[in-house]
C-alpha cells in the first residue's frame, strides 16, 4: 500500500472510530477496523450489526474490577 493510501485509510479508520465513540457503541478500534474491512469485502452492514448485538446479549457481563466472579 503507498503512503498516500495508507493515510488515507487511517484517516478513514479514525472519522468512523471517532463517530462510533459519539454514538457510544462500546466498540475497541481494532473492532471497529474489523468491521469495516467485513463491511468492504461485502458482507451487509445491518447483518454485521445483528452479529455484534447477537454477540453483546450472549457474552457474561464483565466485573469492573476485572477480577473473576466467584
Amino acid at each position: 500500500m503507498d503512503p498516500e493510501a495508507a493515510r488515507t485509510a487511517r484517516d478513514s479508520l479514525d472519522l468512523v472510530f471517532h463517530m462510533s465513540n459519539i454514538l457510544e457503541t462500546g466498540l475497541d478500534r481494532h473492532t471497529v477496523s474489523i468491521l469495516i474491512a467485513l463491511s468492504e469485502m461485502g458482507l451487509n452492514p445491518e447483518s454485521l450489526a445483528a452479529v455484534v448485538k447477537e454477540l453483546r446479549r450472549e457474552s457474561p457481563p464483565s466485573s469492573a474490577s476485572g477480577a473473576p466472579s466467584p
